[in-house]
């Protein structure tokens, strides 16, 4: 009997001091919990040295957890241009790393995000965590950039090749996730 792996998604929460990060398993319908964390930057340190730590971290967390689907959270335009520029290069080292192991990169918009695992699009940081703890069933809260890596694979499992595929799909109208 030939027993077919588990799809295991990696989620990114990009960030120029803190990238989440999170991994789970989708059992049949039942998002599981493997692991979670943060890959934190050295402050003041230059954007080289911030851009490799990022790179290093998400490539030794593929080599050990070996995902099968990446999804990562899009850049919103903030009205730091220097800090949406920061921002917008941890993204490209996140991506530039999920690419070079050869893995499928989705892309989720923080609104789509919210929207899968809170319900609205403008839930705070505490909505999040606390959805996601309810979620994979955690016996503690994860730190919030953590706990959006976690959601960021929440949503791919609700929304893109996991979940929403066995379900019949999902459709996003108005920035909004439906049923089709």
């Amino acid at each position: 009997m030939t027993r077919t792996r588990p799809l295991r998604i990696l989620g990114i929460d990009p960030g120029s001091r803190t990238t989440g990060f999170g991994i789970i398993d989708l059992i049949g319908r039942e998002p599981v919990y493997i692991t979670s964390g943060c890959i934190k930057t050295i402050p003041n340190d230059e954007l080289a040295g911030r851009i490799g730590i990022i790179v290093r971290h998400i490539t030794e967390l593929i080599d050990q957890y070996r995902p099968n689907q990446t999804a990562i959270e899009k850049v919103f335009v903030n009205v730091n241009p220097s800090s949406t520029l920061m921002l917008g290069q941890s993204r490209g080292a996140a991506i530039a790393a999920l690419v070079l192991r050869d893995l499928p990169v989705y892309e989720y918009t923080a609104l789509q995000v919210k929207q899968a695992v809170v319900g609205h699009g403008k839930a705070d940081k505490k909505q999040v965590q606390h959805m996601v703890v309810q979620m994979l069933k955690l016996s503690g809260t994860p730190q919030a950039d953590a706990a959006d890596g976690l959601a960021v694979a929440i949503t791919h499992a609700l929304h893109g090749q996991g979940l929403a595929n066995k379900l019949g799909g999902l459709n996003i109208k108005g920035g909004r996730l439906q049923n089709k």
